[in-house]
């Protein structure tokens, strides 16, 4: 008897003991925030930020160094490589602050971002960007890491065969600082062009535009090449130069679909409108030579496709298939007569037509996100052609604008400084005999 009623009350405390634990839990779970992390957007946003930067090494790398002349081989590569790293270091110290944070004064922020995550002191394992979303900080400051690495490696197209690589390393810096990462703020981390509803998914005007008016401006500020015009300066290697762009093709997926900061709806109609714009660019391109030329030129096609790739970068995530073909079609023919003819004309020595290609398809790509946006693709996005929306050709006009002002003055005053300091291009006799033996003391045999 004693014992039933024991093995009563035991009974009873242990039920209840239970069903005090599932109520404690229950209201844990209840008041407990969820985590934010998605880890399907994480792992596409870690595939990605690997993709852009296998775009400048070896994709660039290869790209440039397959254009130039043998003796340059080595330097024009390791302008890439030396732009990587230098810049790795400067956006984990400094330039992600002031790009992707948000200021407390409002209007500071329409320029510039804070310096509160200086030397990313104040990003934790667990720490999101509300620029991110889904993803950890540290992946978003890595996946935007890889723009910056890219845009400022961009120009060396523009000034090969004749910069010092000291000035180049101080230009890279610079550049980065005082051009890329204020236009990134006023674009893509809260400042005023993005607040105007300027439309730019992953860098027509930021990454693109910005760094083809650096060329452009670079170019003029160093002067021709000894002997261009008279001497054969046609490319080493294409076989080189077409391995650069097609890496460059298969990473601009992770450029523009990871855009997206998701793998998500946007992700796919941005790959596709990327891989469609590239081809239709290339054939653009290519069909343009062979009416001219007579011949269509493996150069024209690689230089085709990668037209297609800048042209469609603002307008991938806004835009559907129709659009991509149009926008493709167009950077191909317009881009061939730019770099090409357009550059006969005028006489100035765009070495590997880093303006022609990027400048231009920049900029011609920002105002056909205008044309094409649609409202079936993001609901933000207005089109003129599609959806009526005439303003926003007038607002892609002025972040072109605005962008290429700023850039072009910037660009002038920092090559300035360094000139008078130390000089930008190698004399005549290195230029001679070649970048490759005089600044690295090394040369590529066979």
């Amino acid at each position: 008897m004693i014992f039933s009623q024991a093995r009563k009350i035991g009974l009873g405390i242990v039920a209840s003991l239970g069903a005090l634990a599932l109520s404690t839990g229950a209201a844990y779970a209840a008041a407990a925030p969820p985590d934010p992390l998605n880890s399907g957007d994480t792992a596409w946003m870690i595939t990605s930020s690997a993709l852009v930067l296998l775009m400048t090494v070896p994709g660039l790398a290869l790209f440039y160094a397959g254009m130039v002349r043998k003796k340059n081989i080595l330097a024009t590569a390791a302008q890439s490589f030396g732009a990587t790293c230098i810049i790795t270091v400067l956006w984990m110290v400094i330039g992600y602050s002031v790009a992707f944070t948000t200021n407390a004064d409002s209007h500071l922020n329409q320029f510039i971002g804070n310096f509160n995550s200086f030397m990313l002191g104040n990003m934790t394992l667990k720490s999101i960007n509300p620029l991110a979303g889904t993803i950890p900080e540290s992946v978003y400051m890595f996946f935007q890491m890889t723009f910056a690495i890219i845009t400022p490696a961009l120009i060396a197209g523009a000034i090969a065969d004749r910069m010092k690589f000291s000035a180049f390393m101080w230009f890279m810096s610079l550049w980065l600082l005082f051009i890329y990462c204020p236009i990134a703020h006023w674009v893509w981390g809260g400042g005023f062009l993005g607040q105007w509803g300027a439309l730019d998914y992953a860098g027509g005007t930021v990454v693109h535009l910005n760094a083809g008016t650096a060329g452009l401006v670079a170019c003029l500020m160093l002067g021709k090449r000894t002997g261009y015009g008279t001497e054969n300066m046609a490319p080493h290697n294409l076989l080189f130069a077409l391995i650069g762009a097609s890496l460059l093709w298969v990473g601009w997926f992770g450029f523009n679909a990871g855009s997206a900061v998701t793998a998500g709806y946007n992700a796919g109609m941005a790959a596709a409108a990327t891989q469609i714009a590239t081809a239709a660019a290339s054939l653009g391109w290519m069909f343009a030579e062979w009416i001219v030329n007579r011949k269509p030129s493996v150069l024209g096609m690689i230089s085709g496709a990668v037209a297609g790739l800048v042209a469609i970068t603002p307008a991938s995530g806004f835009v559907n298939a129709q659009g991509a073909l149009w926008i493709g079609v167009a950077a191909g023919v317009v881009c061939y007569f730019s770099s090409v003819w357009v550059k006969k004309w005028l006489g100035y020595d765009d070495a590997l037509d880093t303006w022609g290609v990027h400048g231009v398809g920049g900029a011609l790509g920002a105002m056909m996100t205008g044309m094409f946006a649609s409202n079936a693709i993001n609901s933000s996005a207005h089109g003129w052609l599609i959806d009526g929306n005439f303003g926003q050709m007038w607002i892609q006009f002025e972040d072109v604008g605005i962008v290429f002002l700023y850039c072009g003055i910037g660009t002038f005053i920092i090559l300035k400084v360094i000139d008078m300091i130390i000089g930008l291009r190698v004399s005549r006799d290195v230029e001679v005999e070649g970048l490759d033996i005089n600044l690295h003391g090394e040369t590529v045999h066979g």
